[in-house]
């Protein structure tokens, strides 16, 4: 009587095991690899699509303007766990697609040491972030400010005229650009300027005079 297959030996059947071991093990690595890609795909796609209310990069406005007058509004936000007061300068702006705009926003640090914030940002509808095109943003941009300082951040911006093509702009009146602050990962050390080495009474002494 032959043994049943789960007991069964030999080179054949070790073969086998060898070789599901390493069809596993390749999964495994492929499925980890696809883990570390996928970050940097999904944020490729976003921004060449616009999918997600992600806006387009740019670096010099569009040589033709649209027909089209877009009123643009300003959104500002901190999460919590830091201590800032952020806010646009500008509520609303109307522009002709293909016109370039600067808008400012000014974040002030309330706390009582130095921190450190990164800002996120979206676009809505989302339809419109493959035509929101910015020419210079703080965005990702890791920003420090002391205690009680404030900082003024440009946003120049266009909206590309092919919206005007785009069955899913054609009702769209009003676009939103929202700015969210998050405390960074990495913050100040507190009391680092502290950490300076005070003066010997010795050398006190000698200055004096």
């Amino acid at each position: 009587m032959s043994a049943p297959a789960t007991l069964r030996s030999g080179p054949r059947a070790e073969a086998r095991r060898r070789w599901v071991a390493l069809s596993v093990a390749a999964g495994a690595f492929a499925m980890l690899g696809l883990s570390f890609a996928a970050v940097p795909l999904y944020d490729l796609f976003c921004r060449v699509t616009g999918y997600g209310g992600t806006t387009q990069v740019a670096t010099a406005a569009p040589q033709a303007r649209g027909t089209r007058d877009i009123r643009v509004r300003f959104d500002a936000n901190v999460a919590p766990g830091l201590g800032w007061r952020f806010e646009s300068e500008t509520a609303t702006v109307t522009l002709r697609a293909g016109e370039t705009k600067t808008v400012f926003y000014k974040v002030t640090n309330t706390g009582k040491t130095a921190s450190t914030g990164i800002a996120s940002y979206n676009v809505a509808p989302e339809a419109a972030g493959g035509f929101f095109n910015k020419i210079a943003c703080f965005c990702f941009t890791e920003q420090t400010l002391e205690a009680g300082e404030s900082m003024d951040m440009p946003v120049v911006f266009f909206l590309d005229p092919d919206l005007e093509k785009d069955e899913r702009m054609r009702g769209v009146a009003d676009v939103t650009l929202s700015y969210t602050f998050f405390a960074a990962k990495t913050q100040p050390k507190a009391g680092a300027a502290q950490l300076q080495p005070a003066a010997s009474p010795q050398a006190k002494g000698n200055t004096d005079g």
